[in-house]
């Protein structure tokens, strides 16, 4: 893995009407609103579940686990924080148990106004939620459908681990920065 050390992306603030969005009840765990990182016109959107832990207990900004392992893939593959943003199916980080099926649902209508007003060239789901959430099929599996391009949405997929996943077993490192790079053949590449 790289070197270089991970970073705090910029956040983008969510859309006016939003940042205080009750929606899900997922308000009711005390998390706030990320609306997404990096850069907001990048080409690649990178599709999460939720934005997870982002501040310490004292409010301190770090970089979690996920993002760490998700900005040394970038990195190797041979793309930069300008090329890449990263949202969620969740907009709040839930800390405690709640009716998934339903706040996913909600949410999504945030997701699909963004992928609506940002028309990336690419989509990267990373985990089977952002996929079954994305693809719309509960069914879908990170296993069955990477180092494959799909159309769901109409937008170019594709899709691989989740960051937690692969740090958690790092023996899937080696097929996670396959996956980033046949992302960065696809984005090399201006076929749809």
């Amino acid at each position: 893995m790289s070197d270089q050390c991970p970073r705090i992306w910029a956040e983008e603030n969510p859309p006016a009407g939003v940042e205080d969005c009750t929606d899900c009840g997922l308000y009711k765990h005390g998390s706030r609103v990320v609306w997404g990182e990096g850069n907001p016109d990048a080409p690649i959107m990178v599709v999460l579940d939720n934005p997870g832990a982002r501040e310490k207990r004292d409010g301190t900004a770090f970089v979690c686990g996920t993002r760490e392992t998700l900005q040394q893939a970038v990195l190797q593959a041979g793309l930069g924080e300008r090329d890449v943003y990263v949202t969620y199916v969740l907009k709040r980080r839930p800390t405690k148990a709640y009716d998934k099926a339903e706040a996913r649902t909600i949410c999504m209508q945030h997701l699909l106004a963004q992928l609506e007003s940002k028309s990336p060239r690419i989509v990267l789901c990373l985990g089977n939620v952002a996929a079954q959430m994305f693809f719309g099929d509960q069914e879908a599996d990170v296993k069955t459908l990477r180092q494959a391009w799909h159309l769901p949405r109409g937008v170019k997929t594709a899709v691989s681990y989740h960051p937690l996943a692969v740090r958690r077993r790092p023996n899937l490192w080696p097929a996670f920065l396959a996956d980033w790079e046949f992302v960065v053949s696809g984005f090399k590449n201006k076929e749809p």
